[in-house]
């Protein structure tokens, strides 16, 4: 049976890690890790997201601020926001909370912050350092960082020698995962949809991340025995056996299935989940470093 990696445990861990070093900075009379959000509209999910980010970073001891922008907000009234955030010296870290309404062009937004406070990682100047290996400087977006720290958890930073298959292409998960497992020694796959016999492909990793959002997608039989699974996968699914209408989460393997087989695997939920708003303090508290002019902490 698999070792499960527990994503809660570690995610506590970056976070006392955060608090600590925020703690540090303060001490160095440096200003203290700001970070902004900003959510348009009002769409449930995203609301819950937002508290979520914000109540951790006051937990932190971050300076927290939220934008609640109405539906109908304009593209430049939003990008005015945006500019007024880059300009603020007590703000280390960004974050517009997608998706945007239909008439705001999200990757104009995305491009208009600062690439130094892009704690989510996705302007094109952090993913051309991350791509090109330059980490030192680069911000990584949060669930394939958070990812990675959990397959370090198991197989140790140095993965040289290890093939490792990302099921999923995508700008926020798959090519960010398949770059931070490069620049580990990994050899790497990127599989997706169009791929020719994926199960036969999954079975070559040694560490093999499912980031494809189609629930339970990955069979056991697709898992190499003693490979580490990385399920970044959150589908909900009904769940008749609690009760009509009832739903419940899974991910995109077959959690029982790959676990018989695997040496470690993530669950869903507790697995990279926690990790995302982990690592976003991370890249916060990190920004604040480089702002005051000091080294990098590393996770």
């Amino acid at each position: 049976m698999a070792e499960v990696i527990d994503g809660k445990s570690v995610a506590a861990d970056v976070v006392s890690k955060v608090k600590a070093l925020t703690a540090e900075l303060s001490a160095k009379g440096a200003t203290r890790p700001g970070l902004a959000v900003v959510i348009v509209g009002e769409d449930p999910a995203s609301q819950v997201y937002v508290a979520s980010k914000s109540r951790t970073a006051k937990e932190c001891g971050f300076h927290s601020l939220q934008h609640t922008l109405p539906a109908e907000t304009t593209e430049e009234q939003l990008l005015k926001t945006i500019g007024d955030l880059n300009a603020d010296p007590s703000i280390h870290g960004i974050l517009v909370q997608l998706p945007l309404p239909g008439h705001i062009d999200a990757g104009k937004v995305i491009q208009t912050i600062a690439p130094e406070k892009d704690v989510d990682g996705f302007h094109f100047i952090n993913v051309g350092k991350l791509g090109t290996g330059e980490l030192e400087t680069a911000f990584v977006p949060c669930t394939p960082a958070g990812s990675m720290l959990l397959i370090q958890r198991v197989r140790g930073k140095d993965l040289s020698g290890l093939n490792a298959v990302v099921v999923g292409r995508s700008n926020i998960v798959g090519k960010p995962m398949a770059n931070l497992l490069l620049a580990a020694n990994c050899t790497v796959t990127i599989a997706h949809s169009r791929t020719k016999d994926l199960p036969a492909l999954a079975r070559t990793a040694d560490i093999l991340v499912a980031a494809v959002g189609r629930p339970e997608m990955i069979k056991g039989d697709w898992v190499k025995p003693g490979a580490t699974v990385i399920d970044v996968g959150i589908n909900r699914i009904p769940a008749p056996e609690k009760g009509e209408g009832k739903s419940r989460l899974v991910g995109d393997v077959v959690y029982a299935e790959a676990a018989a087989v695997a040496g470690a695997i993530t669950p869903v939920p507790g697995g990279v989940g926690p990790m995302t708003i982990a690592m976003l303090m991370a890249n916060t508290v990190a920004s604040a470093y480089l702002a005051a002019g000091l080294k990098r902490p590393s996770f």
